[in-house]
């Protein structure tokens, strides 16, 4: 199995990107759907944050106010650092079960789409590394837009976020999302071609089919070696 990283910043276009891949059948693992999952009422993640943050983060029907939530940390470095702990071992968690999902149905090659991926450490079971990448002031410009935010606000989030120039110097594959969405969509059709070669030996042994092989190639063995000894 191929696991393929993608990762960017806030407004780079990262969501653009996994949604292509979607859309041409290769299967996604988001990261923000799996911490959506981990916030639900009455959730391990949950109970934590709820403790850590107090009952003001909740709605009316006792949900976490997500909104409310990302105002807190993204304007307080230590309470951005103290969430990504509690609900770090819950998304990992979620993130595990759902690429064990995709390989029990044997896809060979998946996406993993988390914003956070090289501060997570979570690079290291990627490869190729796609990070897109935008200029500061397109991504300021975008963000502005996008959430119809104060440029101290929007400038707060994204300092609150690894430098994309960083980034960009950890990947394999640079997607540039400073143009327009055409050009995107032909960047992506490359990237594409590249991602979805023939898996490499490791890849395929790592997959569900390649499993499939060693179990029946050690089986066979198995029968010969037993038939050998009673020769």
């Amino acid at each position: 199995m191929r696991i393929v990283g993608l990762t960017g910043g806030i407004a780079s276009g990262k969501s653009t990107v996994s949604n292509l891949f979607k859309a041409h059948g290769v299967p996604v693992v988001d990261a923000d759907l799996v911490a959506r999952d981990v916030l639900k009422k009455g959730t391990g993640g949950w109970k934590k944050v709820m403790a850590a943050f107090g009952e003001d983060i909740l709605q009316d029907n006792g949900e976490v106010d997500r909104p409310k939530l990302g105002h807190i940390v993204f304007s307080d470095p230590d309470k951005r650092q103290l969430l990504n702990r509690l609900l770090a071992p819950y998304i990992s968690s979620g993130i595990f079960l759902e690429i064990l999902k995709l390989w029990m149905k044997g896809y060979k090659v998946i996406v993993l789409d988390i914003p956070l991926l090289f501060e997570a450490n979570m690079d290291k079971w990627t490869k190729p590394i796609i990070v897109v990448w935008v200029d500061p002031e397109t991504q300021l410009q975008r963000l502005m837009a996008r959430d119809r935010t104060s440029p101290e606000e929007a400038k707060n989030r994204i300092q609150a976020q690894m430098p994309l120039d960083l980034k960009r110097k950890k990947a394999d594959i640079v997607i540039d999302n400073t143009g327009s969405p055409e050009e995107l969509k032909e960047r992506f059709q490359k990237v594409f071609v590249h991602v979805t070669k023939p898996l490499t030996w490791t890849e395929f042994a790592l997959s569900r089919q390649g499993a499939f092989v060693a179990f029946v190639s050690v089986f066979v063995c198995v029968i010969i070696f037993r038939k050998t000894l009673s020769w």
